[in-house]
């Protein structure tokens, strides 16, 4: 584009959008160009239907990923396919709720056009009574975002299904174990500087810091978890947990000391960042890994925790409470 001549006064630019300034307009052009922008923007608050797009729909962890393209608009739903309802447990930690924000995404990014939302058993909103309330009428399968058969996952959920008659709900099973969390769990240890020439090794292990339950299912569920991933990485797996169970994350550090095993990582078995993920990641001798948080494995994993669950009650013919496999 050439520069105007000197005799030719300069056309004073149109403010940027939402600044709130005000300049001379110069010509019935830029008058234009203005309403067509701020039209624009408008209709981009808009969903397809003519609805006004609420702003608990915006994703948040676009906020995290300044580099992504901007995403598309919201897929239409499928008509009769019942709502994915992802149940997390909640964290005062601000990450914890962006952690899940983002994992949803990857799950509704792998399949567009379900109907995926959020509820959480305590200190986070949207609260699972919440989120069941609006979905009065509806079909939905509560996935729990959660490792093992413990009381949230045997009380809680089948609790709040009850609760809310208006909705036909199916509770699908934990997450683990699962060769899925496994491959989650590996990824994160890479991240972290587990060297994969170090299976096999006499001195390394590896500690999966766990939060603890009362319930032996939990336990059992842990130790599996634990096993599967001593078989991918070659090396001891020893399970440690934060609360109600035993060992600790320091007494299983000193215990795998005791036994030569010096070059110890410790693996977070965390669905989020939270108090007990910061609490491994204070005892480890180094870079803890991050919790799983929104590995892809994770979303492969609650997508398929909801299509079994579809599948069982298709079988049964009833709501259903799957057992882990």
């Amino acid at each position: 584009m050439t520069e105007p001549s000197t005799q030719q006064p300069r056309q004073s630019p149109p403010p940027p959008a939402g600044s709130g300034g005000t300049v001379p307009l110069d010509s019935t052009a830029q008058l234009l160009t203005r309403i067509t922008a701020q039209l624009g923007t408008q209709l981009s608050l808009v969903s397809r239907n003519g609805t006004r797009r609420p702003m608990h729909r915006t994703r948040p962890s676009d906020t995290l990923r300044p580099s992504a393209a901007p995403r598309p608009p919201d897929a239409p739903r499928s008509p009769g396919t019942p709502t994915l309802l992802v149940v997390a447990h909640g964290s005062r930690d601000p990450q914890a709720l962006r952690t899940v924000l983002a994992l949803l995404d990857r799950v509704r990014d792998l399949r567009p056009g379900l109907d995926v939302r959020l509820g959480h058993i305590e200190l986070n909103r949207p609260l699972l009574p919440d989120t069941l309330d609006g979905l009065r009428g509806a079909d939905a399968v509560l996935v729990p975002l959660l490792l093992g058969r413990g009381h949230h996952v045997k009380h809680d959920l089948p609790a709040a299904a009850a609760a809310a008659p208006a909705v036909r709900t199916r509770v699908a099973a934990p997450l683990g174990p699962h060769p899925l969390l496994v491959e989650a769990l590996y990824g994160r240890l890479v991240e972290a500087g587990w060297d994969p020439a170090d299976q096999g090794s006499r001195s390394a292990a590896v500690v999966l810091a766990a939060a603890g339950s009362r319930d032996p299912d939990s336990a059992q569920d842990t130790r599996r978890t634990a096993r599967m991933l001593a078989e991918r990485l070659g090396v001891p797996v020893v399970p440690a947990y934060a609360s109600a169970a035993t060992p600790t994350f320091p007494a299983a550090l000193r215990a795998l000391a005791a036994r030569g095993r010096h070059r110890t990582f410790v693996a977070s078995y965390f669905t989020a960042p939270g108090r007990f993920a910061s609490a491994a990641a204070g005892a480890a001798p180094r870079t803890a890994a991050l919790p799983l948080g929104a590995h892809p494995a994770m979303a492969r994993l609650l997508l398929h925790r909801y299509d079994q669950a579809l599948s069982a009650t298709a079988r049964s013919g009833g709501v259903s409470l799957l057992a882990s496999a």
